[in-house]
């Protein structure tokens, strides 16, 4: 290394090669760094004995001069018995600490599902990721989980959604979901306390929200959603049926096989094995997230059978933009139309239930895994892995043939079921 200790001009510092650290001079401390074709001024001297380097900057952004006035300040701060290189590195390290304990919401949720996945069953796991993904992180997931406050955590609570064509909020109209993710936004934020990205009360603890929702069985109610009757259903089949157009043959389809209302629109045509009279809907359009195969009725298979299909769409019900499936509002519309505005898609779901279960020999496991119902007991979900497809084949036929069935007393006058107008 060349040490030049006279004060050098521009010009000769410019001529200055080979790799090593050259002092410029002027300011005691100051040197220029050369590394292959890299050049940078670099401030070394020694602070109660101990050695200091700092870097100033690269020589094609910073002149010599100012070089030159930046280590004499800190010389100056040297000599008011500052340590400019020990405040530095406080600087950068409370820069990596702030960088680290700045954690997004969604960064920490990731992190405590994947601490306590292994003590969970694979659907609880599989409900927590689902539901995070679905109503937290696109309001609260890219957040800093520092900055979660009250109004954040009610805007998920509170965010518009759609049932069966019904607008309405979250909190009111699946109070059950809302209210199990607002005890999981609890449980991630007091981790984040916990790990320190956070501090202060817990803005979704139930004692603070007590006082912005209304208690959750106050409007269960409200989750339940209206269903038609199973006697009607006969009655009810046999109008639908007059109605022309796919609106009306979805709203047929997931009555015969008691799907969920986006399961039966986001039907697709691959999904349909004519040939074994199976529909099999994938893991990732259920709300279980398992895969579900239904067995299908003849009627079931006669009604996809007569169904038109579209060049473009791989939608059996497809909406007016080609390529999209058809909207839940039409349905909604549909069932108003009718005059059965009391009723939703969702509640047939309910009046299958009703049926089978009052009217039927069935196993109770078998109505419930034909609805895709997750079953809580071990020896219920080996048993379902046996012989109950077939079990659910002969549950399904039995349904379809009671939609044909009307009852006596309204075979004449279907209308009679109707809602009663003044």
């Amino acid at each position: 290394m060349g040490i030049i200790a006279r004060e050098l001009s521009a010009t000769a510092v410019s001529k200055l090669s080979g790799d090593g650290q050259y002092c410029v001079g002027g300011v005691s401390g100051l040197y220029l760094q050369i590394r292959g074709k890299g050049r940078s001024w670099m401030f070394i001297t020694k602070v109660k004995g101990a050695r200091g380097v700092m870097g100033l900057g690269s020589y094609r952004e910073v002149t010599l001069l100012e070089a030159r006035e930046a280590a004499l300040e800190l010389r100056r701060q040297i000599r008011n018995g500052r340590n400019p290189f020990q405040e530095r590195r406080e600087a950068k390290e409370a820069v990596i600490i702030k960088s680290v304990k700045t954690k997004t919401f969604q960064e920490c949720a990731e992190d405590y599902m994947l601490i306590n996945r292994e003590g969970w069953s694979k659907s609880n796991a599989n409900q927590w990721s689902r539901v995070f993904k679905k109503y937290a992180y696109p309001i609260i997931g890219s957040l800093p989980v520092s900055k979660i406050d009250t109004d954040l955590v009610l805007s998920v609570l509170q965010q518009p959604v759609t049932a069966d064509g019904v607008s309405g909020i979250f909190w009111n109209t699946y109070t059950k979901t809302a209210s199990e993710l607002r005890g999981r936004i609890e449980v991630v934020l007091q981790y984040a306390k916990v790990r320190g990205f956070r501090e202060g009360e817990n803005p979704a603890e139930w004692k603070t929200l007590k006082f912005t929702l209304p208690h959750k069985n106050k409007i269960a109610k409200v989750v339940n959603h209206p269903a038609l009757p199973f006697t009607q259903i006969g009655a009810f089949m046999s109008e639908l049926r007059k109605v022309e157009g796919t609106t009306a043959r979805a709203l047929e389809l997931l009555i015969l096989t008691a799907v969920r209302l986006n399961e039966a629109l986001g039907a697709t045509w691959d999904e349909i094995d004519f040939n074994a009279r199976v529909w099999t809907i994938p893991a990732a359009r259920m709300k279980m997230e398992t895969e579900h195969r239904i067995p299908l009725s003849d009627t079931a298979i006669k009604l996809l059978q007569s169904l038109p299909k579209f060049v473009g769409s791989r939608y059996i019900f497809t909406g007016r933009k080609m390529g999209t499936k058809k909207s839940d509002t039409a349905l909604h519309y549909l069932l108003m139309s009718m005059n059965y505005s009391h009723v939703t898609a969702h509640g047939f779901r309910s009046t299958f239930r009703d049926w089978a279960g009052e009217t039927t020999t069935h196993a109770r496991e078998v109505c419930e895994h034909a609805l895709a119902h997750g079953l809580p007991n071990a020896t219920e979900a080996a048993y379902a892995r046996g012989t109950m497809f077939d079990k659910r084949r002969h549950l399904m036929d039995d349904w379809a043939r009671y939609c044909d069935t009307i009852p006596a007393e309204m075979s004449d006058n279907v209308v009679s079921i109707r809602t009663k107008t003044a």
